[in-house]
């Protein structure tokens, strides 16, 4: 059975105030580590040492954007540029220590942020916004962002 057009109407509508909480949750983040920077760093957890072309192009950005958020990132240690041991010209980004230590503290913070706004709605309420978010996800885009599945998690 297909859903009426009221009904996509109301996800529509839903859906854009799914903005608010992306805020709250990028408030929780450390005023050194903006969202770009949360971003760049999970792409390099997921995708191990890559190309500074293949990072802007999984970031969807100009090159000179990318360049700035990578420098933002190198400059605190997060990441590291390493010679492309195929193509001299180019460098390899691969996720240091303190990077992985920063990604896990931001998944700390978002995951209390979560836990503290929920805290009223029963684990099978929390449990079906996951199955059903994730089945939204794949319905828009099956290969681009990973789920808890493919995720690294400690």
């Amino acid at each position: 059975m297909t859903a009426g057009r009221a009904e996509f109407r109301e996800l529509a509508r839903q859906l854009r105030s799914v903005h608010a909480v992306n805020r709250e949750l990028a408030r929780q983040l450390p005023s050194e580590c903006p969202p770009a920077s949360a971003g760049l760093l999970s792409l390099l957890r997921k995708h191990g040492e890559i190309r500074m072309s293949e990072l802007t192009e999984l970031l969807g950005i100009d090159m000179s954007v990318t360049s700035r958020h990578v420098a933002h990132a190198a400059e605190r240690g997060w990441l590291e540029r390493l010679p492309d041991p195929h193509d001299g010209r180019s460098r390899l980004l691969r996720l240091t220590e303190s990077g992985d230590r920063q990604l896990d503290d931001l998944s700390e913070r978002a995951t209390e942020t979560l836990a503290h706004h929920l805290s009223d709605w029963p684990d099978d309420d929390v449990a079906a916004l996951n199955a059903l978010l994730d089945r939204l996800r794949t319905s828009f885009c099956p290969a681009q962002i990973p789920t808890a599945r493919d995720s690294r998690t400690k």
